[in-house]
């Protein structure tokens, strides 16, 4: 007949075989961890420029696009929203144009989003247009 191990000792070596597992667990892991923190930020950084650069559009195309406005109107609004957005703290680099038409207005807001991965610059380009308002007499013949 054998003798039976006791379980303590067969313990201990069950113990010892995974001394360090943690730390090698640890040095693949929080790579990755960090890397998809990064990338969700750099995904919010984006869609918050994004945000900002189309509601800064149709805020310069509806100044462009009132009766009496014009396109240095459209890229003046445009500017001015950006300014209290955030200005280059949320769009780097923005440029702003305006194109008015008998029909239609539209302002263009191009810029790059802040990056948390260095080198990497996300261009943006949003465009808004609106229908020009005009005065129109009403009919009064009967007819449609």
């Amino acid at each position: 007949m054998s003798k039976a191990r006791p379980a303590t000792s067969s313990s201990r070596c069950w113990r010892r075989d995974e001394r360090g597992s943690v730390s090698i667990e640890l040095v693949i892991l929080l790579p990755a961890l960090f890397a998809v923190m990064f990338i969700g930020m750099q995904a919010a950084l984006f869609y918050h420029a994004r945000t900002v650069a189309i509601a800064a559009a149709q805020e310069g195309a509806r100044a462009a696009g009132a009766e009496h406005g014009r396109e240095t109107d459209g890229v003046g609004a445009a500017n001015d929203f950006l300014a209290e957005a955030g200005g280059n703290d949320v769009l780097t680099g923005a440029s702003t144009s305006a194109n008015r038409t008998a029909t239609t207005a539209t302002v263009t807001v191009t810029g790059f989003s802040l990056s948390v991965i260095p080198g990497w610059k996300v261009r943006i380009t949003q465009s808004a247009s609106v229908p020009v308002e005009r005065l129109t007499a009403p009919n009064t013949s009967g007819t449609p």
